[in-house]
């Protein structure tokens, strides 16, 4: 029987410069989302939740709040560049290119521009990636350069964290 320790993600040692990850998932954008992130947020525009006002404006219809297009960028782009980060250290040129509707699918991608090794943890390296998220026909919605803390392999501190059974190990 292998053990295989609670894990995911990649650490400093995987980043190379110019590698792109097109991040796995992809998340439809419905209408209760748009609305609930809207009111969540307390952002009153009535272009993201008053569809007879949003009629009137130049796309006619409810445009998502781009807060909440940012927060499904990002978070599809967690599982491979930071999943095992210790801190966000900056987000540049952040762009919105295009508008987001309900209902349209996202998905993101990203590419490694930069890394170093920390000069004060060495147990971590800063790596620096352009993000992108596309809608499902393959327009560019937004974009951004994102730095972040990422452990090293070899870090303790995310490592054991997974609590041991009062009852044993787990068996056959």
């Amino acid at each position: 029987m292998t053990l295989h320790e609670a894990a995911a993600g990649r650490y400093y040692e995987d980043f190379e410069i110019g590698d792109v990850y097109r991040h796995a998932l992809g998340r439809t954008v419905s209408e209760a989302d748009n609305t609930w992130f809207t009111l969540l947020t307390m952002n009153t525009n009535q272009n993201h939740f008053n569809a007879h006002f949003a009629a009137r404006a130049p796309y006619g219809r409810v445009i998502v709040n781009s807060g909440l297009s940012v927060a499904v960028i990002l978070g599809l782009s967690v599982a491979d560049t930071s999943q095992n980060a210790i801190m966000n250290l900056g987000w540049d040129e952040i762009r919105l290119t295009h508008p987001v509707f309900v209902g349209d699918t996202l998905y993101a991608e990203s590419i490694v521009l930069d890394r170093r090794e920390s000069r004060s943890r060495p147990y971590a390296g800063i790596v620096t990636c352009r993000t992108r998220g596309l809608n499902q026909d393959g327009d560019e919605i937004m974009s951004w350069r994102r730095s972040v803390m990422v452990y090293r392999r070899d870090a303790p501190q995310d490592k054991g964290y997974f609590p041991a059974a009062k009852t044993g190990e787990l068996t056959l």
